[in-house]
């Protein structure tokens, strides 16, 4: 953290964070034994970050030597491929598309409608396929399909660990979808706590999210593990914007970037991002929103109204591009919005983190963001709304490259020691070796 922004004591439970998260992991045996199934609706070609995230971790799982399975639905958020193969190998991993794709818009209810189609998709692949494998992951992406699982497993017999990428109907309570009280809401966490308790193991993406998890069920405290995301450092590296075709494609080079690449979403702080953004407006800085979300299109028309020429809008770039599109900017952005710092993980963290570049985060009070960022020494938080601080650093570093520079060599060295793919491929390794039903005489597909 630049000397200029004063820091914040954190509780005791986030000083301990990297003590907690760098602690040796035991080593597992042999892993040929077991026999997994994931199950995540999205999978590349599609841009969801769910998905390429599952495409890395079976990849590293099945370099292990774990026999890995996954199911998904096609292609939601490719706009270059409607289609993907309805079965695929590869690096070892077999890949089962379902036949459902993209039925309906990409409003709210049309994902609801596409989620439960993937669902009941899901449970025709579980009873098709219930004795050939011997321990199925499960997201949430749809939110519901963890409850999938433990039907499965009251019904059939099968073991089954969650993936908890976000937490519902927290956030849906927090947005104000539903109200706490309302029956809906209800009785889902009534569902959480029984899928929960009957899963043989949690894995969660930071701290807080542990923490809310056994506010709601205590007793699942013991198999509720924290793994973070990941980028990975061999596709991403850092390159100076003089070498990257991006960058000089979009007019970048000569200008310092602020860049936000990913969902601009409800969980997302986005006005103190524009409010910064309009009082640098008469600066040589630029800002670029790569990728989509509900709250894009609401600050394109903000950009309009105060016609502001300091923004540049781009759809989400294929896989083969993100090494250039994260690397064409000199500082990158990532933020939560008030209430959802214990119910997401924004996943961008980590390929900013590779890029080798600061980072800047727009958070609440007491976030994980805070401590890795002060930690590491590679970037700097800013309270929700605050948006004249966030301005004030990003003109510092648009002025001291010195310090610019320094930051990103740290981030790029974060990501190495603690976040990269064989590493938290390792971490989950370790998970599923710890559960009983590595043993158990259950099989799944």
């Amino acid at each position: 953290m630049v000397s200029i922004f004063k820091k914040t004591e954190l509780p005791v439970a986030y000083r301990t964070f990297k003590a907690i998260n760098t602690e040796p992991i035991r080593a597992t045996s042999s892993l040929s034994h077991l026999k997994l199934s994931v199950i995540n609706q999205f999978f590349p070609p599609d841009y969801a970050a769910t998905g390429q995230l599952i495409e890395e971790l079976v990849k590293q799982l099945g370099q292990q030597g774990m026999d890995v399975k996954v199911f998904s639905g096609q292609p939601a958020y490719s706009n270059r491929t409607a289609v993907a193969p309805r079965l695929e190998e590869q690096d070892k991993v077999t890949i089962v598309r379902s036949r459902v794709t993209r039925l309906w818009g990409a409003r709210v209810r049309g994902k609801a409608l596409n989620g439960l189609a993937f669902a009941l998709r899901t449970t025709l692949h579980l009873i098709k396929n219930c004795r050939r494998r011997n321990l199925v992951l499960l997201t949430t992406a749809p939110p519901f399909l963890p409850v999938l699982g433990y039907l499965a497993n009251r019904l059939l017999g099968i073991p089954y660990i969650c993936l908890l990428y976000d937490l519902y109907p927290d956030i849906a309570i927090e947005l104000g979808v539903v109200s706490r009280q309302n029956w809906i809401a209800r009785l889902w966490q009534a569902l959480n706590k029984q899928v929960w308790q009957h899963a043989q193991g949690l894995i969660v993406l930071s701290p807080a999210m542990k923490q809310r998890i056994v506010d709601h069920c205590p007793t699942v405290a013991d198999k509720t593990h924290v793994i973070h995301s990941w980028a990975d450092p061999k596709q991403i590296v850092p390159i100076p914007k003089n070498n990257n075709w991006f960058a000089q494609q979009h007019g970048l080079v000569d200008k310092f970037t602020v860049l936000y690449s990913g969902n601009m979403g409800r969980c997302h702080d986005i006005d103190t991002i524009f409010e910064a953004a309009l009082l640098l407006r008469d600066e040589p800085i630029q800002f670029v929103c790569i990728g989509s979300g509900a709250k894009r299109d609401g600050l394109i028309q903000q950009v309009a109204e105060m016609g502001l020429d300091n923004f540049i809008f781009l759809p989400y770039q294929d896989k083969a591009v993100l090494p250039y599109s994260l690397t064409a900017c000199d500082l990158s952005l990532v933020s939560v919005s008030p209430g959802m710092e214990s119910l997401v993980a924004p996943s961008k963290l980590y390929s900013a983190l590779a890029s080798g570049r600061p980072i800047a985060a727009v958070c609440p009070p007491h976030t994980y963001l805070r401590q890795m960022l002060e930690e590491g020494n590679c970037g700097a938080w800013f309270n929700n709304g605050d948006s004249q601080k966030l301005a004030e650093f990003i003109r510092h570093l648009s002025r001291d490259e010195q310090t610019a520079r320094a930051m990103g060599q740290a981030a790029r060295a974060c990501l190495e020691e603690n976040y990269s793919p064989d590493i938290i491929a390792q971490q989950y390794a370790d998970v599923f070796h710890q559960s009983s039903v590595c043993e158990s005489s259950h099989v799944f597909a």
